[in-house]
């Protein structure tokens, strides 16, 4: 019994130190602008390829989404904007895995990780032939 509390006390501070590091990333990001702060990282597969990887564009677009840009958030990156649908159905998913664990099952299913995966590639391979 003292192992189990021990565990639940040792998991909910890793869950508590993620949402607060979370939590000051998300602040950095409403503060500073990417496109003008040079400490935010760059993407190293489009410094190396001249090409955009599907997450191109991510810190902008959720620096201007926050701030209530959406027409611009979705200029720097649509498929980040379009898919938070779907990244709050797998956090949810991810943190009620103990209470609906089919639910959790379901959307880590292979068909959905292939899908995501297809899609990912799919509009990279878009975004470099279109420009976008």
């Amino acid at each position: 019994m003292h192992s189990t509390i021990l565990a639940n006390f040792k998991e909910k501070s890793i869950t508590a130190a993620v949402i607060a590091a979370a939590a000051v990333i998300l602040c950095l990001y409403f503060i500073f602008d990417p496109s003008e702060a040079r400490w935010f990282p760059r993407c190293p597969f489009f410094g190396l390829t001249g090409l955009k990887c599907p997450g191109c564009g991510t810190q902008r677009a959720l620096h201007q989404l926050m701030a209530g840009n959406l027409a611009e958030a979705c200029r720097y990156n649509a498929a980040l904007i379009a898919g938070l649908p779907l990244i709050i159905v797998l956090l949810s998913a991810t943190a009620l895995k103990t209470k609906y664990p089919a639910f959790y099952r379901l959307v880590n299913s292979r068909w959905i990780i292939i899908s995501i995966l297809a899609a990912l590639i799919a509009w990279m391979v878009l975004r470099n032939i279109l420009g976008c």
